[in-house]
């Protein structure tokens, strides 16, 4: 994206100096639902704790699935909860409303930006997505597992999708970050 200054694994984003807002996005696998099933590389699960760390630093947002256990592990604040000692706050959001095709239920650990300071968020669209990441544990008739032709199955995204931030939510997230100016960060 232009004007922003990216670290990735290949940049290694353990050697950012820091000096900016941050746009975070850490690995994820280690801290999900499945992590028990997951095989994260070494030290990736420490980065996200590096990332958290960095965000108390210089301010700005970082982006995790619903129901990482990276708010407990690093006491975050739910969504609706007062602000932490940082003035970190916690916003949910469903990828769907920035055209995912899944709803990809987002959590936003943001500071330096109060929620009414925050940029507009789009026209919220209610309706489920037409692909899923994972099926509905619900059942249908006969109490078995939705199969395809079932009433109410959705394909599953790719998972190149799966992992990928629709474009225009990236940019809400750098617009976000823009404004996590650094007298706010203690005043949220």
């Amino acid at each position: 994206m232009p004007g922003c200054d990216v670290w990735d694994i290949e940049r290694d984003a353990l050697r950012w100096a820091g000096g900016a807002p941050v746009v975070a996005h850490p690995p994820c696998r280690a801290w999900g639902r499945l992590s028990h099933m997951a095989k994260p590389r070494p030290g990736e699960k420490d980065l996200a704790r590096w990332a958290v760390s960095q965000l108390r630093i210089w301010g700005g947002v970082l982006e995790h699935p619903n129901g990482s256990k990276l708010w407990a592990d690093q006491n975050l604040p739910m969504p609706g909860a007062p602000a932490d000692q940082y003035g970190g706050w916690t916003l949910g959001i469903s990828q769907h409303w920035w055209g995912h095709r899944a709803e990809k239920k987002t959590l936003l650990y943001i500071i330096g930006c109060r929620p009414c300071d925050i940029p507009d968020l789009p026209s919220i669209s209610l309706g489920s997505g037409t692909h899923v990441i994972a099926q509905d544990t619900r059942k249908g008739n006969g109490g078995r597992r939705l199969k395809k032709g079932d009433l109410g199955w959705r394909p599953f995204v790719t998972h190149a999708e799966r992992e990928r931030t629709p474009p225009e939510l990236a940019a809400w997230l750098v617009e976000l970050a823009r404004r996590c100016a650094p007298s706010q960060r203690n005043s949220a």
